[in-house]
């Protein structure tokens, strides 16, 4: 491959390098949070549907920053959307020193999605802005390798995140019970401060990379011209592109499903009752579960070359939903083994869905994208329903939600996917 095809020319090594640390920091950010449920479910005595409110707080941010901040780049222009993006999601993590000082539920999920919303200015920004630094033959590679960086951030933070908030001995309920008054907003109290040097570390890489952004010659990057007249469709034409909107519900069903096995793998863990397996060492599982999807990324590079999508997401919608179901109705390190497992199953589902969702748009495909995103807010929604579902019967029972995603999957990947061209526009073309 000639130089100026490769991945980045010299000139775009520097900016390409920190939107891939971006991509980092934001994948480590937001994989904290199936950490954090446990631990301010005990900081804040929670219930697991409260405790679940986590996930809404952040991808609730991004179901509803998305669209404006594509609308802000589009201004504004990716340097600015950048800067913005890391001082907004550095304030928010600021945020969580005075919410751990009143120990206010709400207080910790206001900076949430305050972190969230910068995040999802960042995320809007950054693949495009990736697909342009270099020549366009290099696009899909520098996407890849930016898809696998952020991934490691996703795979180490559970790890890390146990850690840093857990403990290596659980405090069990009825020691917590025992406690008298004073004693119990000293432990409670100690517990919060545990998210204060976490996030003050995260809030100042945050603001000392828009500081580095602020002043290194980032290149403004214009969007061409052509081809956007996609931006001119009228956004309700979109609803006549019927594999779309069930692409949207694909989406939907798979962030929900994947966040939703993620935040209570640890609760699950110690429903199960396992000796000597602690809510620290039970992260282990999140963190595998992470980890295969890495792996599957990597696989499915070549898989997406030889079989055809929609058969894959079948395989994958169908082998997701039979761990699971092991997993419901066995114990011990074997059910949560193979709910860490579905990690591999679901690695390359977004990639499939987000084309099959997109095919024969044409014209449409800008406005049929901003529309797919919308898609994300199903891990807002799904978590607090097995949180409910929890607290009503027992978080076994919670898992059956995800079963219901992924008999969805299997229908959009058998059915729905389909284009069906009646009632679509007359021109797509763009």
């Amino acid at each position: 491959m000639s130089a100026s095809k490769s991945i980045t020319s010299s000139k775009y090594l520097i900016p390409l390098i920190i939107i891939m640390l971006l991509m980092f920091f934001w994948n480590l950010s937001r994989n904290i949070n199936d950490v954090l449920i446990p631990h301010l479910k005990r900081a804040c005595q929670l219930t697991d549907f409260q405790s679940s409110l986590v996930q809404s707080a952040f991808f609730g941010a991004y179901f509803i920053v998305a669209l404006p901040a594509g609308w802000y780049i589009q201004k504004k222009g990716y340097r600015t959307g950048i800067i913005t993006g890391l001082i907004i999601a550095a304030l928010g993590a600021f945020l969580f020193f005075p919410a751990a000082e009143t120990r206010i539920y709400s207080f910790f999920l206001v900076a949430l999605f305050i972190m969230a919303a910068g995040f999802a200015i960042l995320e809007v920004t950054a693949s495009p802005y990736i697909t342009k630094l270099g020549h366009p033959d290099g696009a899909s590679s520098r996407l890849s390798l930016s898809a696998a960086i952020g991934s490691v951030g996703a795979t180490i933070a559970p790890f890390l995140a146990a850690k840093l908030l857990l403990h290596e001995v659980d405090v069990e309920q009825t020691t917590i019970d025992a406690f008298s008054s004073a004693e119990l907003q000293t432990f409670l109290s100690g517990e919060a401060d545990l998210v204060k040097a976490p996030y003050l570390i995260l809030g100042g890489i945050l603001a000392l990379i828009a500081i580095v952004v602020l002043f290194v010659n980032l290149p403004e990057i214009k969007d061409s011209e052509e081809g956007d007249s996609s931006e001119k469709k009228p956004l309700k034409d979109i609803l006549k592109f019927r594999h779309t909107l069930y692409g949207v519900g694909a989406e939907f069903f798979y962030v929900g499903a994947e966040v939703g096995i993620v935040s209570f793998i640890i609760r699950y863990a110690k429903w199960l009752n396992i000796p000597d397996l602690t809510e620290q060492n039970s992260a282990i599982f999140i963190t595998i579960f992470m980890a295969l999807v890495l792996i599957g990324r990597l696989v499915g590079v070549y898989i997406l070359n030889v079989f055809k999508p929609a058969k894959v997401l079948a395989f994958c919608s169908i082998g997701a939903f039979v761990m699971v179901a092991i997993a419901m109705i066995s114990n011990g390190y074997f059910s949560l083994a193979c709910l860490a497992s579905v990690g591999l199953f679901t690695s390359i589902v977004y990639p499939i869905i987000f084309s099959l969702s997109m095919k024969d748009l044409g014209g449409y495909t800008k406005t049929g994208s901003s529309v797919f995103l919308l898609g994300i807010v199903g891990g807002a929604i799904v978590p607090p329903l097995m949180g409910y579902i929890s607290d009503r019967y027992n978080i076994r029972i919670s898992f059956i939600i995800p079963l219901i995603c992924y008999v969805y999957l299997l229908f959009f990947a058998i059915k729905g996917h389909k284009v069906n061209s009646k009632g679509m526009p007359e021109n797509i073309s763009s």
